[in-house]
């Protein structure tokens, strides 16, 4: 599996697309519909649903890249024909994502507080003897590194769904806080409690998937 292709900087790739570059089209397309599918995900019924989200937005996106004027990244653009697109179709099969408190399936420690010395205990609230968090090198290789891609990808796939809206806008879409606060119309301080306990679940995925990983090649050292 390979990684990201790389793209050119916005201006070759704006020229390019209002040229009609298919080759450059699907660079984008192959580049972003991944993020732009789970995110589309958020907001919509079904996985048809999203699908289509995302293939309105690339027709938009084709209809209109005459008319970018940069004000923003083109990935921000495009991603914000996305949410505009997914919301308006989510709104007709009523589907709605309220941002406006945590849900009951997100509510809870984002840390299992077995980790964590007890009351009475000295130094309570602390991290537990072996229950510290381990230092992460990622596995060497690229095989290793497209599996740990796979994990997160997975874990975030599983996350609720306005946990899994706002770690895609910040982190695979790269928008900045104050950008995701307009798309999704929340507070500055709920962006902040959602990003936070969507970063804390990967990160404990992570932690358990290089756990794993790091036992068995000690134990392929062993042998």
């Amino acid at each position: 599996m390979a990684g990201a292709p790389q793209l050119p900087p916005d201006d070759v790739l704006v020229e390019r697309l209002r040229d009609g570059d298919d080759e450059t089209f699907a660079l984008v397309l192959d580049a972003w519909s991944g993020g732009m599918l789970r995110l589309a995900r958020s907001f919509v019924s079904t996985r048809e649903s999203a699908e289509e989200s995302v293939q309105d937005t690339w027709l938009a996106v084709i209809k209109g890249i005459g008319g970018f004027e940069g004000r923003s990244s083109l990935k921000t653009w495009v991603y914000r024909i996305l949410v505009n697109t997914a919301k308006a179709r989510g709104a007709r099969e009523s589907r709605t994502v309220p941002f406006a408190s945590l849900l009951p399936e997100e509510e809870g420690p984002t840390v299992d507080p077995a980790r964590f010395r007890g009351p009475g205990e000295p130094y309570a609230g602390h991290w537990a003897i072996g229950q510290e968090p381990r230092p992460w090198h990622l596995p060497e290789g690229h095989v290793l590194r497209d599996e740990v891609r796979g994990v997160l990808t997975e874990a975030i796939d599983q996350l609720p769904p306005r946990l899994r809206t706002v770690v895609t806008l910040r982190d695979v879409a790269g928008y900045g806080s104050q950008e995701v606060c307009a798309l999704l119309e929340i507070t500055p301080g709920n962006q902040r409690i959602l990003l936070h306990r969507a970063r804390a679940a990967l990160r404990g995925k992570l932690e358990k998937y290089l756990s794993g990983a790091h036992e068995a090649a000690g134990g392929r050292g062993e042998a």
